[in-house]
């Protein structure tokens, strides 16, 4: 039996063991409509029991020792490493990735659970000073159950940088794909773990529509919710944690800008342009929505962009070798047209692409655009590349920040000038000669403004920091004397 044989998991979800669903959802292919299979969907009644049963869990996860938690995560890394190839053919599939992508994110996957190993290890506190007569220090502790709402694109390394280091800090998770790519995005992710031998009650697979998620935000004993997705539904679930003074760890929308300052090589900018706004067809916070290029390389640097989408072949990754796969479904396939069409309807001129190709969507390059087009203003999440001109670095930082949106940032160029530049502009990310897609196990992952609540994945500092709270603790070597 494979690692993903739908013997275990078709119509079911994972709580205490696969469950059978009240109710199931087909899973589609978006690049042919085939169905794959058959995914079990939870109820918020399911949710209210495996958020009462992970609690009871969590405990004895927590005191734990240190190395058998590092362990399980060790054993995942293996697994997926093992298990790479069937792990890939269904983000292929599934997510519509293209083979490249789905490596890569099984890579980053493998590399996500051996760097969470190191977690339970790392140092957990701080020895304080004091004016009394005592010791005092902090130490963390686990915030006992944690909800991890994941997005279709990257669905399983999105899904798993909250997931394994959560585990890995003694926690429990109830973890909600989305309905759309549940098996890569969270049959995978289960599997994995029960194979790894986490114990029973830990990890809950909780696949569902947003009743399901308002769910798992307001179960009593979830203490924080670990969101990444829109900015529409991340306000929402922020503002329901608020309410229930919970933490919500926010990683939202993008609407990216990449820089190519005056003399730089516009072939290489092309070619790191074309790569972040095209790269799984453009549906990655990260992708480059803006590219702001100097006056005087702006007419090359299209032209070059322009033949580089021309030349990107479109198709079915799972059948042939391809540079864009299919979007996520018809919706978004059609929304992205309409931002397209909309934007050339009030003004702006097709260089390159602008129509759609089965189920996927010819890689475009607009020029004369404005901030009010939709394709400037808006975060497409296609494979759309808007082309604008600027004169001055003050100009450049004005039109990069002049966005709802603070993300990620490339600028490519002399170093120098990039290095004031990045001073002079708002984003979680800045990349110097590097594109706007880029992300790495034990980096800080975050953004400012629309873009969510700041670098609340990677690395330990910024993961210790998300699933841990903090305890203050005195030491005196008798009891205290007081006035009463």
């Amino acid at each position: 039996m494979t690692l993903l044989d739908d013997e275990v998991w078709a119509g079911r979800y994972h709580s205490d063991g696969w469950r059978d669903a009240a109710a199931s959802r087909p899973v589609v292919e978006p690049a042919t409509g085939d169905r794959l299979g058959t995914v079990g969907l939870a109820t918020p009644g399911d949710v209210a029991r495996a958020a009462a049963r992970a609690a009871g869990a969590q405990r004895a996860w927590a005191a734990t020792p240190p190395q058998e938690r590092a362990a399980v995560l060790r054993r995942a890394g293996e697994l997926f490493t093992a298990h790479a190839d069937e792990i890939a053919d269904w983000l292929v599939r599934e997510a519509g990735s293209v083979r490249a992508k789905a490596d890569s994110e099984v890579r980053l996957a493998l590399g996500e659970c051996f760097a969470c190993a190191a977690l339970p290890a790392h140092p957990q506190g701080e020895v304080l000073a004091s004016e009394e007569a005592r010791w005092s220090l902090t130490r963390r502790r686990p915030v006992g159950v944690v909800s991890v709402i994941s997005p279709f694109n990257f669905p399983l390394i999105l899904g798993l940088r909250s997931v394994a280091p959560a585990l890995a800090l003694g926690n429990a998770v109830l973890l909600k794909p989305d309905p759309r790519t549940a098996v890569s995005g969270g049959v995978v992710i289960a599997r994995v773990f029960e194979e790894a031998g986490l114990p029973a009650g830990l990890l809950h697979l909780l696949p569902g529509d947003g009743t399901v998620g308002q769910a798992l935000v307001e179960a009593p004993e979830v203490r924080v919710v670990s969101f990444t997705g829109s900015t529409d539904v991340g306000r929402a679930i922020g503002e329901r944690a608020g309410r229930l003074l919970k933490r919500a760890h926010l990683e939202l929308g993008g609407n990216n800008a990449l820089v190519v300052l005056p003399g730089a090589d516009v072939a290489k900018a092309a070619a790191a342009g074309a790569f972040g706004s095209y790269l799984h067809q453009g549906q990655i916070c990260m992708t480059t929505g803006r590219h702001l290029v100097h006056e005087s390389l702006r007419e090359e640097y299209t032209a070059a962009l322009a033949a580089k989408a021309d030349a990107l072949k479109v198709g079915d990754p799972a059948r042939e070798d391809v540079a864009l796969g299919p979007l996520i479904d018809r919706g978004q396939l059609e929304r992205v047209h309409r931002i397209v069409t909309d934007s050339v309807a009030a003004g702006a001129t097709l260089a390159a692409g602008g129509e759609i190709a089965g189920a996927g969507y010819r890689p475009t390059v607009l020029t004369g655009v404005t901030p009010g087009m939709p394709a400037w203003r808006e975060e497409v999440f296609g494979p759309v590349a808007p082309v604008t001109g600027f004169t001055t670095l003050e100009e450049a930082a004005r039109i990069v920040d002049d966005c709802e949106y603070g993300l990620s940032v490339g600028i490519l160029g002399d170093v120098g000038t990039a290095m004031r530049l990045a001073d002079l502009i708002e984003s979680g990310k800045v990349h110097i000669n590097g594109q706007t897609v880029d992300d790495e196990p034990h980096a800080p992952f975050g953004g400012v403004k629309a873009s969510g609540t700041g670098a609340r994945f990677g690395g330990a500092t910024a993961n210790v920091e998300a699933f841990t709270e903090t305890q203050w603790v005195t030491v005196r070597p008798d009891i205290a004397d007081y006035p009463f």
